[in-house]
Order: C-alpha cells, then structure tokens, then sequence
C-alpha cells in the first residue's frame, strides 16, 4: 500500500474550496482537541488511519507509528477524553498549517494530498512536525467522509517523540 493517490487518478469534478474548508475543519478540530467532532468526520465503515514508519511500507508486515481501523481510532478517542492520558498530561498545544493541496479522482472517492507543519508546545517544549497527509474522502449528505488517512511524517524513519496527540 502507497501513501499517494494521486499517481493513477485524472482530475475530479469537485470544489476544491470546498476540500480545502473540509481539510482546516479537520485540522482546527484536531487543533482545538475536539476529538468526539473530529471522529464525526470519519465514514462509519472501513476506514484507516495510518501514520507509517517508512515510505513505501507495508502495514502489514511492518510496524506502525499509527493503524487504526474503525474500531481502535474509537478506542484512541475514548481514551484521549477522559483527560488522564499521562502522555498528554498537560495537553499539547497544537497549530498546523496545511499547503500544496493537491486533489483528483478515486475508485473510492475524492483523493486529496497535502502538505502540512504542525506546531506542538508542551512543558515548555516546541517541537515542529512535518508531513505530507493522503486523504481519502467520499461525498456523503452535501460534505466529505474520511475513508482513509496516511500522514508520512518527514522524519518518519527516524526516532520520534510522543504522537499522543493526533497528527
């Protein structure tokens, strides 16, 4: 499995305003730690979030930063709610900026990549992350649904620190 999309897709008759306001929604949420609205951004069925150690890697042979499938994004949520997640004890403070987006058509849907920098302050720390995020979204009651979401983080080959938060 590939982290692009846009490879084997020609260009797709949608608003990219309208993807681009979807993508800094999902963002803001993440931002903001609203984490029951940003899984309501999330189809109810067969999704992925993956945030993969390596390019080119295989998930399922090889080891993930993040693989969630429906079932334990839900379980990620429930746990980053209850506010005693030691590992986000303080809570982050989180800005992103996402650019270069860049949107075409799927089998599935509407393939959409981006680039983006996240900024995280915690216990007097910054720590810059940066990445280039493929989203897969169907359309769904005049909006988008995330099917699957694969952020490749830079340094992803490298040692990382605490993704307790949601990149």
């Amino acid at each position: 499995m590939t982290a692009t999309l846009l490879d084997t897709a020609p260009a797709v008759d949608v608003d990219p305003k309208a993807v681009e306001q979807f993508l800094y929604h999902e963002a803001r949420l993440q931002d903001e730690h609203r984490y029951d609205d940003w899984e309501a951004l999330w189809a109810a069925e067969d999704i992925l979030y993956w945030v993969p150690t390596r390019e080119g890697a295989d998930p399922t042979r090889e080891v993930s930063y993040i693989y969630d499938n429906r079932s334990r994004l839900a379980s990620r949520i429930r746990q980053l709610n209850t506010g005693v997640r030691h590992s986000q004890a303080p809570q982050s403070r989180l800005r992103r900026l996402i650019s270069n987006i860049e949107i075409s058509a799927s089998d599935g849907g509407v393939a959409v990549e981006s680039n983006f920098m996240l900024v995280e302050s915690r216990r007097a720390l910054m720590t810059i992350w940066a990445g280039r995020t493929a989203h897969l979204l169907q359309r769904s009651n005049g909006s988008f649904k995330i099917k699957r979401k694969v952020v490749t983080l830079v340094n992803c080959e490298e040692a990382i620190g605490n993704l307790a938060f949601l990149v």
